[in-house]
């Protein structure tokens, strides 16, 4: 990780070039807020990148793991980016114009009926990582973190976010009962910002993987994870907004993600998206910071093939 920005550099940054007439108000969070990680400041009026499937503004977009290094200057402290080379590779996958059936909130009951029975098939495999490592900034210090994660094996096999472990020196795996395990990274696909830890455990609660390629706007979709770093197993849901969207992310990036009004928040990163049987449709991975309601996911068929590479291996 390296500093972005120096708290002892004796230049100021420049003011901002309309700023207000004294006794006005100023709100930073204006169309022209850089794209960040939630983690890191970038430099003063940068445009924010537009989308660049539609050519329109999105805002900024941030990573969804929490993370606070201590620096050796009196207990500062700063918030770690996301890293890894994250190159645009997938094509963005039209909707699918098949017959098949979808799991609707019709096909299993009322809508709260439906995130009830999803968050408690899928809930106990859902987990929290936390991760500690050295600061790359020149006051050095550790530096902690905190995603989510899934279970998909009930040997000890979860997927999470490759920017939630990434630089990590130890993993700590808390499981939705509370036991605690080290984690080793066993695979990671940085294209795609994902990674395979592995648990010593047997006999694990585990999450059906469903199929995103047959996913419909307007379907329900639910996120579970530990919003914040601290709220572990929160329940969040809405719908399936859009499908192959992409976004860039501190200069780099991701392709064909579902697009959510579901609550994904910092803590949210690496923790499943559901559909309303409880099926893992996707892995949460960012949210847009300038904008409620507009959060990506990872398609679950693009994660399939690292865990069955990492599995089989």
């Amino acid at each position: 990780m390296t500093d972005r920005m120096d708290p002892l550099d004796p230049v100021a940054p420049a003011a901002p070039p309309d700023a207000p007439a004294p006794g006005v108000a100023f709100d930073p969070a204006v169309p022209d807020e850089p794209w960040r990680s939630s983690a890191v400041p970038a430099p003063p009026q940068a445009r924010p990148m537009a989308n660049r499937r539609s050519g329109r503004w999105l805002g900024p977009v941030l990573v969804t793991a929490v993370a606070a290094a201590l620096v050796a200057s009196g207990g500062t402290f700063g918030l770690l980016a996301a890293s890894g080379a994250l190159s645009a590779k997938a094509t963005p996958a039209a909707a699918s114009t098949t017959s098949t059936a979808v799991v609707t909130s019709a096909t299993v009951g009322d809508e709260s009926t439906a995130i009830e029975n999803a968050a408690a098939t899928a809930g106990p495999a859902v987990v929290t990582i936390e991760t500690t490592g050295q600061s790359g900034g020149r006051f050095g210090g550790a530096v902690e973190g905190v995603g989510s994660g899934v279970i998909v094996d009930a040997s000890g096999w979860i997927v999470t976010n490759n920017h939630v472990i990434s630089g990590a020196t130890t993993i700590t795996v808390t499981l939705a009962d509370g036991r605690t395990f080290p984690g080793t990274v066993k695979a990671t696909d940085t294209t795609n910002d994902l990674a395979i830890v592995k648990i010593d455990a047997t006999g694990l609660p585990t999450a059906t993987l469903g199929d995103s390629n047959d996913l419909k706007p307007g379907q329900i979709a639910i996120a579970i994870g530990s919003p914040l770093g601290q709220y572990e197993g929160t329940v969040t849901s809405g719908i399936v907004s859009a499908l192959g969207r992409t976004i860039t992310v501190e200069n780099e990036t991701l392709t064909n993600l579902i697009q959510t009004d579901a609550a994904i928040n910092p803590g949210n990163s690496g923790g499943p998206l559901l559909d309303a049987a409880g099926q893992v449709i996707g892995i949460d991975t960012a949210e847009s910071g300038s904008a409620q309601g507009i959060g990506f996911a990872i398609p679950i068929d693009t994660v399939k093939p690292l865990i069955q590479q990492a599995i089989g291996s």
